[in-house]
């Protein structure tokens, strides 16, 4: 059963997508594998504390994107191979390197100090 003690709620990001990526990011450090389960729609939503509709809204991106499969009174499973794990590596990897180098752009960090700050903390 994928956990969800470790997903702290933030502001201003929706609380469906904060499950999606949750659920990503698991999926990138191999702690979410093929064929977990995922909690049903109302456990999520009264550990969380959230309208069952948001997790019905996250789950259903996923199954959109292929990630999980879900049948109507039943459980739903992570469905994952080589190629679905590396499209998510890759999309989550793309979205944090912009959205840091936007950050850096609006504090007027420079590309080459942006590239030495990146190369100090590399090797920590």
């Amino acid at each position: 059963m994928i956990n969800f003690d470790a997903l702290i709620i933030e502001d201003g990001i929706p609380i469906y997508l904060q499950i999606v990526r949750h659920i990503k990011r698991g999926i990138v450090s191999g702690v979410v594998k093929d064929r977990d389960e995922l909690p049903s729609r109302r456990v999520l939503s009264a550990f969380l504390g959230v309208n069952p509709n948001t997790i019905q809204k996250a789950y259903r991106i996923l199954e959109d994107e292929a990630l999980i499969e879900s049948h109507s009174g039943a459980k739903s499973y992570m469905s994952l191979d080589g190629a679905r794990i590396a499209a998510v590596r890759d999309e989550l990897v793309e979205a944090d390197a912009k959205s840091s180098v936007e950050a850096l752009k609006q504090m007027g960090v420079t590309k080459e100090q942006a590239i030495a700050l990146i190369e100090k903390y590399w090797e920590e």
